[in-house]
């Protein structure tokens, strides 16, 4: 049993933080009711947990994560809450970050080209243009951190290369990687950033390509649907150049080793010895980086520190966070 002693009120929700601390767990809240709590909106909610900023843990019946009652608590008791809670997941678009800045929408948006910071989401418009959105705290720390990129000569990207979409794409891939324990899912958060192509070399096995494909993460909605504007979208998630795509090749790689160590993809049983056969009859053909004999001898490790790095937000982007 915990005592805790509360000096004041102005202290209380220190000492709840005491208490929420060492009791147990407690109830599992469901998204919607964790997000009423913490007097989030359903988007900054889903922001919060993505930078890890709200904890969640698995559902026993194997339903969606679930929010303690005790992490709720830890939240609510800090001195700032609500409000320091909805800043950290605030996210402004050019007009409004070029504002808080101080600089002109243009400026702004070669920054953002250049790769200075990146976008956190990002949506299409009625025009099927892309909308880039930027955390608020991070434009802020960029401003105090190298306040010389707000004036004088105007950031250039490289020879007209926009570092965005490849910034956005990593920084999705390592917010997805926070959130599940279960390697398959980790490996189809990789896997969208890779064509049928690419997936088909490195995921030889039916099964296994066809469990990777119903687990990959959703990126956004379309209203309404339409073939152009998936194809906007395609273009934005796939990885679309050759260093970008090998790193992502290598990561689902590593991701697929640690998901058939932790348990096999399902499908029907096989004969120990024998593999699945094309039309022909004939044993697909892995990619040779499946067959690395550094992945299949003691990589063990090595694919923790990978899953690791990916985790913490290691990626083929440039600049920003």
């Amino acid at each position: 049993m915990t005592t805790v002693t509360t000096i004041t009120t102005k202290n209380a929700r220190v000492s709840a933080a005491v208490v929420s601390a060492a009791a147990p767990a407690g109830p599992r809240l469901a998204t919607g009711a964790a997000a009423r709590e913490l007097e989030l909106r359903r988007a900054e909610f889903e922001l919060a947990v993505q930078l890890g900023h709200i904890r969640t843990v698995p559902d026993p019946g194997g339903g969606h994560r679930r929010v303690t009652a005790r992490e709720v608590a830890r939240l609510r008791a800090a001195a700032d809450f609500p409000e320091g809670l909805r800043e950290r997941v605030r996210t402004v678009g050019t007009a409004e970050g070029a504002e808080l800045l101080g600089i002109a929408p243009g400026r702004f948006t070669r920054l953002a080209r250049a790769g200075r910071f990146s976008p956190v989401r990002c949506y299409l418009n009625r025009y099927r243009a892309v909308v880039w959105l930027y955390l608020a705290d991070e434009l802020v720390e960029l401003a105090l951190r190298e306040p010389e990129l707000l004036g004088g000569r105007h950031p250039e990207p490289d020879r007209g290369k926009d570092w965005r979409p490849r910034n956005w794409r990593a920084r999705r891939i390592a917010m997805l990687a926070r959130q599940t324990d279960d390697q398959w899912e980790l490996a189809a958060a990789v896997a969208v950033t890779l064509d049928s192509a690419h997936l088909a070399h490195i995921v030889p096995d039916p099964y296994e390509r066809a469990h990777v494909r119903r687990l990959r993460p959703e990126t956004f909605r379309v209203h309404p649907e339409s073939p152009t504007a998936q194809g906007v979208v395609d273009a934005l998630v796939l990885a679309d150049e050759p260093d970008e795509i090998d790193w992502y090749r290598l990561r689902l790689v590593e991701a697929l080793a640690d998901a058939r160590d932790q348990c096999p993809a399902p499908g029907p049983s096989v004969d120990a010895g024998s593999a699945p056969t094309n039309q022909r009859g004939q044993a697909p053909q892995a990619h040779p980086a499946v067959r690395e004999p550094s992945l299949r001898r003691g990589g063990a490790l090595v694919r923790r520190r990978l899953l690791g790095r990916l985790r913490r937000g290691g990626r083929p982007g440039r600049g920003g966070r």
